[in-house]
């Protein structure tokens, strides 16, 4: 424990923090501004230096608060990401060639920068040929709009068919749901990713938060969570089920006999993979970014992943 540690995005030549910052939640209307812009401020501090925000986190209220925070830093001081996909308007939404680059213009607005460090397809478009929105990425990338692209949630087949195009820009990211207790990315995503230089870049590695161990079986919610917080909760109702709260009550003494927390524990598992680029973990208090900071470089032993194994096991999904 000590110092940031930072791994290679893909085959690119950005270094990411192996914690970052993420603002789905907590900075478009969970959190009030003044305690955002600590959070980024401790960010800093705590040596992450990647930050992760989406067009649609608040219709435009993450990305223009951050761009007010980050205006006061040097620009590549850090590595900005977004997405696009989800709907900004009744009229605006999805990965066609006319949206990417209205977006990505909208965006960067917001964020008062001239690019971004990776542009992310939030979703896959159904509803737009592959080639379309591969060319259109491919555009925004040669204006010098974001310097990569990553994708988040794809089909596999889908990812193989973007792959196989000639001419297109190279994805450096994925950005999958991946946790102790969400595993699905292992199937597939994951070694497909390995094989063409694309690193996972993991959204809610804490399974928002229930990995940390402040919800337990059988009592009420702490009123200042995230699953008591009405405009927070949508993802959570799975998470906070009986099997899965007490499968997790079983992980604290395996981080005790490990000396670290249940968050460090949680953070150093999906990050014991080469693959796994950066935990995105988003915080509502400046003692939050430090704490999930001081996850970098911690190593579990293959005993300690054993027994995690055998703590969680049925609750898992793989």
């Amino acid at each position: 424990m000590g110092r940031m540690k930072f791994r290679k995005l893909g085959s690119s030549q950005i270094d990411v923090s192996e914690i970052s910052l993420g603002s789905w939640l907590t900075y478009s209307g969970g959190v009030a501004q003044e305690q955002s812009k600590e959070c980024v401020k401790a960010a800093f501090e705590a040596g992450i230096n990647f930050i992760d925000t989406a067009n649609v986190y608040g219709r435009g209220a993450s990305e223009t608060l951050l761009g007010e925070v980050l205006a006061d830093h040097e620009r590549s001081s850090y590595v900005l990401a977004t997405k696009v996909f989800f709907p900004m308007s009744d009229a605006d939404r999805g990965l066609s060639a006319a949206q990417i680059h209205k977006q990505i213009d909208a965006s960067l607005k917001r964020l008062q920068t001239d690019y971004v460090d990776l542009y992310q397809c939030h979703r896959y478009d159904e509803s737009t040929p592959l080639e379309e929105t591969m060319t259109a990425l491919t555009e925004v990338v040669q204006a010098g709009k974001a310097r990569h692209i990553g994708f988040s949630e794809w089909p596999v087949e889908k990812i193989e068919a973007s792959l196989a195009l000639e001419g297109a820009a190279r994805w450096v990211s994925s950005q999958p749901q991946y946790s102790m207790l969400w595993r699905s990315p292992e199937a597939e995503v994951i070694p497909l990713c390995e094989r063409e230089q694309i690193s996972q870049i993991v959204w809610s590695p804490l399974a928002q938060g229930v990995l940390t161990g402040k919800y337990r079986p059988g009592e009420p919610l702490p009123p200042d969570s995230r699953a008591a917080s009405e405009s927070m909760s949508g993802f959570i109702d799975r998470l906070v089920a009986p099997p899965v709260l007490e499968a997790v009550q079983r992980l604290h003494p395996i981080a005790q006999d490990a000396g670290i927390s249940m968050a460090q524990l949680a953070l150093a598992w999906v990050l014991r993979l080469p693959n796994v680029a950066s935990a995105i973990v988003g915080a509502s208090r400046p003692e939050q970014v430090h704490a999930n900071a001081s996850a970098s470089g911690i190593v579990l032993s293959a005993d300690t992943l054993a027994a995690i194994d055998e703590a969680l096991g049925e609750v898992v999904v793989r």
